[in-house]
């Protein structure tokens, strides 16, 4: 059987049969590589139910391939939380993986803001968000920062597209300069009243980023939980520190906690079945790490579904 082929069978059972068994190790010992060294250029569906173009060289496209969700305990942490009428951020919205699964989660009556500044991320975005009739998707194309000025962002690595920073990295693959503002000005009033989740993932803008909300932060609902990459070697780039974005959110009442994020492909079928739930955070991370600000003081924030 000709590898393509070979590769198609497996996916088909890695993605729809029932249970784990043997998925870990047909992922990690041979569909992981083979479709990032061959590409496969298609349409597939994410467990949202909605359809999007996927090349699979990239990993985000690559994972929504093979299993239809991208980060499945952020996933899974979003439809816990999200409810129909509810408002969600979406900084650094990429190509709208969390956009659109947040769009069903909030139903009609319910808005996603999704804010993603490289112009063609925020294309592919719209035009997903189009193609699936998902008319409360309502996207920005800005960076969030604390300052408005303009910015230049950078891809190093085409396999990775989600690693588009603007913290210059040593080899640049491309760039493109893009709009910032502060992230209070990027959200309305009405849009914050309602907001349940609020999720920033910018490379290494974190720090900027949150204090370019401080002032949106009296505004928000009791319950608002903030969802936010840590990415402390870019961070350090810049003269800033996790523990400082930590002790920011601390000052205004948010306890942190890890939420599991593996890019190991090898983890993703039992993880989609067995979502873990954000832990508290005792010490600063030291490794990229999703951590969950949440006004609620335990041991763990348990998830009710």
């Amino acid at each position: 059987m000709p590898a393509s082929a070979l590769a198609r069978a497996l996916r088909a059972y890695v993605r729809h049969a029932p249970g784990t068994l043997g998925k870990a190790q047909l992922v990690d010992r041979f569909l992981d590589d083979h479709l990032r060294t061959h590409p496969v250029h298609t349409t597939t569906r994410l467990l949202s139910g909605d359809t999007v173009p996927v090349t699979t060289s990239d990993v985000i496209q690559r994972f929504q391939y093979l299993f239809g969700e991208w980060e499945p305990n952020l996933s899974a942490f979003l439809r816990d939380r999200l409810r129909p009428g509810d408002t969600f951020i979406d900084v650094g919205a990429h190509r709208g993986a969390f956009s659109l699964l947040a769009s069903h989660a909030v139903g009609p009556h319910g808005r996603v803001v999704a804010i993603e500044p490289h112009p063609q991320f925020h294309d592919d975005l719209a035009a997903a968000a189009a193609a699936n009739r998902r008319t409360n998707i309502r996207t920005v194309r800005s960076a969030a920062s604390d300052t408005t000025c303009v910015l230049t962002l950078y891809v190093e690595d085409p396999s990775n597209l989600g690693h588009t920073t603007a913290v210059r990295p040593r080899h640049v693959h491309a760039t493109v300069e893009v709009p910032t503002a502060p992230l209070a000005d990027l959200i309305s009033r009405a849009d914050l009243a309602t907001t349940r989740v609020i999720k920033i993932d910018v490379e290494g803008a974190e720090a900027a980023a949150i204090r370019g909300l401080l002032p949106a932060l009296p505004y928000l609902r009791a319950d608002a939980e903030l969802v936010v990459e840590i990415t402390p070697r870019l961070l350090a780039k810049q003269g800033e520190s996790a523990s400082a974005v930590i002790a920011t959110l601390r000052e205004h009442g948010f306890h942190p906690y890890t939420l599991t994020n593996s890019y190991d492909p090898a983890a993703y079928p039992r993880t989609i079945r067995r979502p873990q739930p954000p832990i508290r955070c005792t010490t600063p991370p030291k490794d990229m790490t999703d951590l969950v600000f949440s006004r609620t003081n335990a041991a763990r924030l348990m998830l009710a579904r």
